[in-house]
């Protein structure tokens, strides 16, 4: 019978399934078959995996099964797909392992989001000039709390020694039981590579402190760009995008992240109770104080339990030196 005389019915409509009506599962691959490896760059959806054993780079894209999930330099991922590394060939990260530690910061101290600089890092190199430009405590203090808050050993590494005496900026940072190297061009960098190898280390500093300078000696082939300072005592930013390097004889001996020259270090995520926490000490005497106590000392917190330890003890240099702490995040004078 002709179509037009018996009329349409069910058989005669195609449907095509809309993407609402697709059946769904919580069910996820298990990617058994993944190849792990070390994330080295990160740009604009575009990751750089080295991975495990053959240590052949290759570059991934985020899997959709991942969602958001930040992947940042320094992560351990699971990789599939076109693993071979050729050229045009892009494979999926469809794991992240859990971290042992994040360097974090913010914009300021009003942003709530919150930026991870670098996953996984053992060391924390903060690079200070004794001079041009001169050391910018907050910004050093406040590099410290991101440190002590996310896990990660710091090491300040001072520049441009043969300019200026930076003696009382070391006894300061001494207090904290913080290790500082001397490692500007006319100095030796054996007692530097000692502490980083094996390790996954990250680089911050100011640009013009001569932060890819020393890269630079620790990487002999890693070409990172240098700058001069300007005449009003800042410097041009030199490297754009943070990127892993093997350190010399491969990634067993460790790896370094540069990252790029940052202006201020925002610590919004920071509370006191953060800063005070890595100093079992501290932290102890701090639940004696009263309600409220911000353990600035006299006169604005008369009753702080810190003001017990003798004032040239160890533990006393030590309250001085979280006090300044204290101080660098309440005020955000990073420069």
């Amino acid at each position: 019978m002709a179509r037009g005389l018996r009329g349409y019915d069910e058989s005669d409509v195609r449907v095509r399934p809309g993407k609402g009506s697709r059946p769904r599962t919580k069910d996820r691959p298990s990617h058994d078959n993944a190849e792990h490896g070390l994330v080295i760059t990160k740009d604009r959806g575009r990751w750089g995996v080295v991975l495990d054993n053959e240590q052949r780079k290759v570059v991934c894209m985020r899997a959709r099964e991942l969602g958001r999930t930040s992947i940042e330099v320094g992560d351990r991922v699971g990789v599939v797909g076109d693993t071979s590394g050729q050229k045009d060939t892009l494979a999926r990260i469809v794991k992240r392992e859990e971290r042992s530690s994040e360097l974090r910061r913010t914009a300021d101290d009003t942003d709530p989001y919150e930026r991870v600089v670098v996953a996984n890092a053992e060391l924390l190199l903060i690079v200070c000039a004794a001079a041009d430009p001169p050391p910018r405590t907050g910004f050093v203090e406040r590099a410290l709390i991101a440190a002590f808050v996310g896990g990660i050993t710091p090491i300040v590494c001072l520049t441009k020694t043969d300019l200026a005496d930076p003696s009382e900026f070391v006894q300061e940072l001494a207090d904290l039981d913080v290790t500082v190297l001397r490692t500007g061009i006319e100095d030796d960098t054996q007692a530097l590579e000692a502490e980083i190898h094996g390790r996954l280390s990250a680089l911050i500093g100011h640009s013009g402190v001569g932060k890819s300078t020393l890269v630079n000696r620790l990487v002999p082939d890693a070409n990172r760009e240098t700058g001069e300072v300007s005449g009003v005592g800042k410097g041009r930013h030199t490297s754009t995008q943070s990127v892993a390097l093997p350190l010399p004889e491969g990634d067993a001996a460790g790896w370094i992240v540069d990252t790029p020259g940052i202006r201020s270090f925002g610590l919004a995520h920071v509370s006191s109770d953060n800063v005070i926490e890595p100093f079992p000490e501290l932290a102890a005497a701090a639940e004696k104080c009263p309600r409220g106590c911000t353990h600035a000392g006299p006169p604005a917190d008369p009753e702080c339990a810190w003001d017990e330890f003798p004032a040239d003890s160890p533990l006393g240099r030590r309250v001085e030196g979280v006090r300044r702490l204290l101080a660098a995040l309440r005020s955000n004078e990073t420069y």
